[in-house]
């Protein structure tokens, strides 16, 4: 856009919390906040929280809290009893701070929209992705669209029909617990294909890396995985 970022003081005291101070006026301007909600994801998330109010407080005519990865997102329902839709309390959270509107990319579920009371603009890393597949030059009768976990055929589909309607194929997993996944079956025929792995986050990689062992033992000639958001951490 040509401009110059906005001048912004952040320090934690002693304690942890979090000080915040803009550095200049933006009464009656359209800010923009730029803060996806990676890990540290209490962290930023109380840190835009923060410059969403102080900039309410210094009279800014829209706020715009522009959130690449929108962290909470899986918790968007009750699966089991006694759980917590931590998506609604977070969108809850960034409304009742302050801002005008939301913009994200790839969320996890498209009904975390409907947990705002505020416009949301919601843009997909999916032509990126396309873009970097068409330069590999791959032949379209060779490739074959997988979804890594059944809750993700939708997405996968879609990306399918953007691939010359490319064949799908699932990977059926048994979940024993948070972040940990096991691959137990493949639906749909990989064998001397170049496999495509559609998801929107990366997180422990366990569900990629057992999903690519499972296509190669079933005969893929390669694997690629695409993921908007690697919100992995290397320890």
């Amino acid at each position: 856009m040509g401009l110059e970022l906005g001048k912004i003081k952040i320090k934690r005291f002693a304690d942890g919390e979090i000080y915040v101070q803009l550095q200049e006026s933006v009464r009656g301007c359209d800010v923009y906040l730029v803060q996806p909600t990676c890990p540290p994801a209490n962290e930023n998330l109380m840190e835009l929280l923060i410059m969403i109010d102080a900039c309410r407080r210094a009279s800014a005519k829209n706020i715009t809290a522009v959130i690449p990865y929108f962290g909470y997102a899986r918790a968007d329902r009750k699966t089991q009893g006694r759980e917590s839709i931590a998506a609604k309390l977070v969108a809850n959270l960034i409304t009742e701070a302050g801002a005008n509107r939301v913009l994200a990319c790839d969320l996890h579920s498209g009904q975390s929209m409907g947990y705002f009371d505020i416009p949301v603009d919601h843009v997909y890393g999916q032509p990126v992705i396309l873009d970097y597949l068409a330069s590999k030059t791959i032949c379209s009768d060779d490739l074959v669209v997988v979804s890594p976990d059944v809750g993700g055929v939708a997405r996968a589909r879609a990306f399918a029909k953007k691939l010359s309607d490319a064949p799908l194929a699932i990977v059926d997993k048994r979940r024993h617990g948070h972040n940990v996944a096991e691959v137990m079956n493949l639906i749909g025929d990989v064998k001397g294909k170049v496999a495509v792995m559609v998801d929107d986050m990366i997180d422990t990689a366990g569900t990629i890396a057992k999903g690519a062992a499972l296509l190669h033992q079933e005969g893929a000639r390669e694997v690629y995985a695409c993921s908007t958001h690697a919100v992995f951490r290397y320890f």
